[in-house]
């Protein structure tokens, strides 16, 4: 689940202070009330597993949850086949947040009342709800798994976040599995089970970034796509595989962009055992493909379905988890990404009006453009105090290499972001959970203030009630 709420803030030091110390006082309280919890709802009752078994803290998978994810939510034994179970065994949960937050948006462009426009910090404070997710998961027959997500926004607008049907160790492997429909792509960084709930900090920058005046919407690597992939994995899932063909629509049904173009997703990881600190994973992954910079209209407007003039992009990364001991842990990501200077110069996406220009036949790109390219790294510790209360941390960073128009200041675009907080769990059944959340994150852009060019820094405070059923 993704907050999206409308997350530009600059925070005063004392406003920030007195919000921190608020919290890390109570603090105090949670660490004498500790309990014992137990797993996901729809998993719980099915296996009756503890939620430290399978979660880090939940939602983010521990090396047993993300080995029973790849098994295709199964424990291998007698009990994966449904027919086995209880018939009022029923795997749904539903997710949602009834939140506060204090949001501040920087330098917005707003009328002078001359006609001209200036910019201004606009700044909003209160209570809140975020989307609403129903999770229905498992297995229709043992190896055939499936998972349906129905997610709405905070309007009870509704849409299909998840819809996938997955052969589970076919020919008698777990080197071979295969998966339909539409799912997130295989990252070892998972957005879905992401920890943090801001409008910025909720997300993986890298995941979504484009340069500015890009036109290319159809690298979203946080956004679940549609498509088929081919997943393996040793028995000990120390060493995994993936590969998945997708069309270059960035997950939208019915064909809005054409028939014509696809990406492909591949990743590939290694576990190795360190002893006491712990198992360490390192990886790789890559986004590369194609997508429509071309649009028949009708009247001047863009025909759905009609996309062609396909330019190609790519996203590459390296990823590492490592544990140091059994409390703290580290996730560290870098990205190398690139776009066609099509995109780079405004072509693409003209659907959603992320483009701004139609590459009709005969059309010449400007002089001297060139195919705008970027590096990311991201870094987020942990620190769990137990399977109840995380701390937690994060720092992203991307910094164009290459602007697509040549004189364009070579920093406009680049992103810094930092996000700190805690999640307490006071239970965790086969029935229910409950997480109390508090979060604060800082954003900062160069360069992309509306009027003045200028830098942006926004922030968002956060605290809410994170509960599934």
């Amino acid at each position: 689940m993704r907050m999206w709420a409308q997350s530009h803030l600059y925070q005063k030091p004392q406003r920030i202070s007195s919000v921190l110390t608020a919290a890390f006082a109570l603090i105090f309280l949670i660490l004498s009330a500790s309990q014992s919890a137990n797993a996901l709802p729809a998993f719980a009752r099915k296996y009756g597993l503890r939620c430290s078994a399978c979660h880090e803290s939940w939602p983010m998978l521990n090396y047993f949850g993300q080995k029973f994810k790849d098994n295709g939510y199964q424990l291998m034994n007698d009990r994966d086949s449904p027919i086995w179970q209880n018939p009022s065994y029923w795997p749904v949960t539903f997710r949602i947040l009834p939140i506060w937050h204090r949001v501040s948006t920087g330098k917005v462009a707003v009328d002078n009342g001359t006609g001209g426009l200036v910019e201004q910090r606009i700044t909003s404070s209160g209570f809140d709800i975020s989307g609403l997710d129903f999770h229905t998961g498992g297995t229709l027959e043992k190896n055939v798994s499936f998972y349906v997500l129905p997610s709405s926004d905070n309007a009870a607008s509704f849409h299909f976040e998840t819809v996938m049907a997955r052969l589970d160790n076919l020919f008698g492997s777990p080197w071979l599995n295969v998966k339909l429909g539409k799912f997130e792509l295989d990252n070892l960084l998972s957005e879905k089970r992401v920890l943090t709930l801001t409008g910025n900090g909720g997300i993986y920058q890298l995941y979504h970034f484009l340069p500015q005046g890009d036109g290319n919407i159809f690298g979203q690597m946080g956004d679940n796509q549609l498509g088929v992939e081919v997943m393996g994995h040793s028995y000990n899932d120390r060493t995994r595989y993936s590969a998945a063909l997708i069309s270059s629509n960035d997950g939208q049904p019915g064909l809005p962009y054409g028939a014509n173009s696809y990406s492909g997703f591949f990743a590939a990881s290694q576990a190795f055992d360190t002893g006491k600190l712990g198992v360490q994973r390192v990886g790789f992954y890559a986004m590369v493909g194609e997508a429509p910079t071309s649009w028949l209209t009708n009247g001047g407007v863009p025909i759905a379905g009609s996309g062609t003039g396909n330019k190609g992009y790519s996203r590459e990364g390296f990823v590492g988890q490592f544990y140091f001991g059994q409390h703290f842990d580290v996730q560290v990501v870098t990205q190398h990404g690139s776009d066609s200077a099509w995109f780079g110069q405004g072509y693409g996406d003209l659907i959603d009006g992320v483009a701004t220009l139609n590459n009709t036949p005969g059309t010449v790109l400007p002089a001297g453009s060139r195919n705008p390219t970027w590096n990311g790294f991201l870094v987020e510790p942990h620190y769990v105090y137990s399977p109840q209360l995380i701390f937690l941390a994060r720092y992203e960073t991307i910094r164009m290499s290459q602007q697509s128009t040549p004189g364009t200041r070579s920093n406009l675009g680049n992103i810094d972001t930092y996000t700190v907080g805690y999640r307490y769990n006071p239970f965790m059944t086969s029935r229910a959970g409950f997480a109390w959340h508090n979060e604060f994150n800082l954003f900062h852009q160069t360069g992309t203030s509306p009027v003045s060019f200028t830098n942006i820094n926004t922030s968002e405070v956060l605290t809410g009630f994170d509960f599934d059923f």
